[in-house]
């Protein structure tokens, strides 16, 4: 009779110990949650997702209906483990992933079901607007179209998630993993929270892990915590490749992320099962479109000529991180829309650009400084804006403002303003100026002309550039553009052949 009192103890106490903790937890704050993920001695809920932090965020209800399902029937006599031993095995035959029932599975499933109802049922309705998008670039790298689930478990689907490690985006990149396969990040913009973009990264990455280790349940891990800790923790388990015998091994976090996965892709895989999923379909992909861009353009701008909510318009575009989507050399800008506004922005489109070019240039015509021989300074190979503005005594923003500069790009030849005195010497230079033109005048008689048409985004640096490096100087002087440094679309510009 002690034997059996000391077993039945023995059973009980897990359960009791963690009902102790779901206690303690629920109150504490979670500020540092990403340590402390999918703890297998806590079934306290805050800690069954490494996201859950990330649902009361800024764009988190923007794709969906805020009215999901949120009563459930009693299925707990129904739903029993023979039950969820016969669907997962049904999963593990249609899938590459290796679903095993188990204790740790079983236990993630269940906390869901009673405790996260409603989160999962808002993350069904967000998945219609971005699982079509990871399947289709998941067929594309030949992939398996389960790992749509991972942007789940990352991110809770929320384009703009930021981890306390500094990961960021759908499919949680830091910024060296997204350096190194190509998203691009400035000031502006940041194309881990691109939908497209990010997906085919983690589509590339994804595929090297598989590659790596062979296994899909080692790429998921190592997909988390990074290949090192993974090889790390296979030397430590005797040369076991088995996930479920290397978890011990692995850092916290990852211990848990893999049933975290496979939870997920059986809870959206049996979701009219257990009769989850929200009231109203979400947004879906197809009810947008996106257009490629001419120039820059503020939200602000869009938001005035279609009637966009602001907020909506930077659930669609979170790559933009300042409400500003810039010009950049050598780079196509997106602008993601509903169908529905799309025309309304087609129709404003030349205006807005008009609007924006003709800011730019009465803002700037105050401030730049035509160029002159006596004024400026002739760029050489190997200066800077940076070496350039001290060797003349000026300030960074001085040189950049009086030459309408908006990179820190120079071309040996480039002529840059370096002051802006106009007393002493002024006749000397308005006299070096006709002496100059009279030089052009002469030197287009005698020589070969081109004539361009100016387009949509060109400056007379681009200009410049396109013909061999011309000097902007001689651009001005052959076009009467002395103290104009807004180029409209359609001008023609006479151009000497090279």
């Amino acid at each position: 009779m002690k034997n059996l009192l000391i077993l039945l103890l023995l059973i009980l106490s897990p359960h009791l110990c963690a009902q102790n903790s779901a206690k303690n937890y629920g109150k504490s704050s979670f500020t540092n949650l990403k340590s402390e993920l999918f703890r297998s001695d806590y079934i306290s809920v805050g800690y069954l997702s490494p996201v859950d932090w990330n649902l009361n965020k800024k764009f988190d209800n923007l794709l969906l209906s805020d009215d999901s399902r949120s009563s459930f029937p009693n299925d707990s006599e129904e739903f029993s483990s023979l039950v969820l031993m016969e669907q997962l095995k049904l999963m593990d035959r249609s899938t590459p992933f290796h679903v095993n029932h188990n204790a740790t599975l079983e236990r993630f499933i269940r906390v869901y079901l009673k405790d996260r109802r409603a989160y999962i049922n808002r993350l069904i309705g967000k998945s219609v607007y971005y699982f079509p998008v990871f399947e289709q670039y998941l067929d594309t790298y030949d992939l398996p179209l389960e790992l749509k689930y991972l942007a789940v478990v990352e991110s809770a689907l929320n384009p703009v998630a930021i981890s306390p490690s500094g990961a960021k985006g759908l499919w949680q990149f830091m910024y060296g993993t997204g350096m190194d396969y190509d998203l691009y990040i400035d000031s502006y913009i940041d194309e881990r929270f691109d939908l497209i973009k990010s997906t085919k990264a983690a589509c590339a990455y994804l595929q090297k892990l598989h590659s790596m280790f062979g296994d899909w349940d080692l790429a998921l891990a190592a997909y988390n915590s990074g290949p090192g800790n993974v090889r790390k923790a296979i030397k430590r388990a005797g040369g076991n490749t088995n996930y479920w015998e290397i978890r011990q091994f692995l850092p916290r976090e990852t211990s848990s992320y893999v049933p975290a996965f496979y939870a997920t892709m059986y809870l959206f895989t049996h979701a009219e099962y257990h009769e989850l999923g929200p009231l109203k379909g979400g947004t879906s992909y197809f009810e947008t479109d996106t257009i490629q861009l001419k120039g820059s353009l503020t939200f602000e701008a869009i938001q005035k000529s279609t009637g966009i909510n602001m907020d909506i318009l930077r659930s669609f575009n979170p790559v933009y991180k300042k409400d500003l989507i810039p010009e950049l050399r050598n780079k196509t800008m997106t602008l993601t829309l509903p169908v529905t506004l799309m025309p309304r922005f087609l129709a404003a489109e030349k205006t807005l650009y008009d609007k924006a070019f003709g800011a730019e240039n009465h803002k700037g015509n105050s401030k730049i400084i035509p160029i002159s021989t006596f004024n400026s300074y002739l760029v050489r190979e190997g200066d800077n804006l940076h070496t350039i503005a001290k060797k003349h005594r000026i300030s960074l923003i001085q040189l950049k403002t009086w030459n309408g500069l908006d990179s820190n790009f120079l071309i040996s030849g480039q002529r840059l303003v370096v002051t802006n005195q106009k007393s002493s010497g002024f006749n000397k230079i308005k006299e070096a100026g006709k002496e100059e033109n009279n030089k052009l005048i002469e030197f287009q008689n005698t020589n070969q002309f081109t004539n361009y048409t100016v387009e949509y985004g060109d400056t007379l640096f681009k200009i410049s550039r396109k013909f061999g490096n011309i000097p902007i100087s001689e651009l001005r002087a052959m076009n009467a553009l002395e103290n104009i440094n807004y180029l409209k679309p359609g001008m023609k510009l006479r151009i000497r052949k090279i």
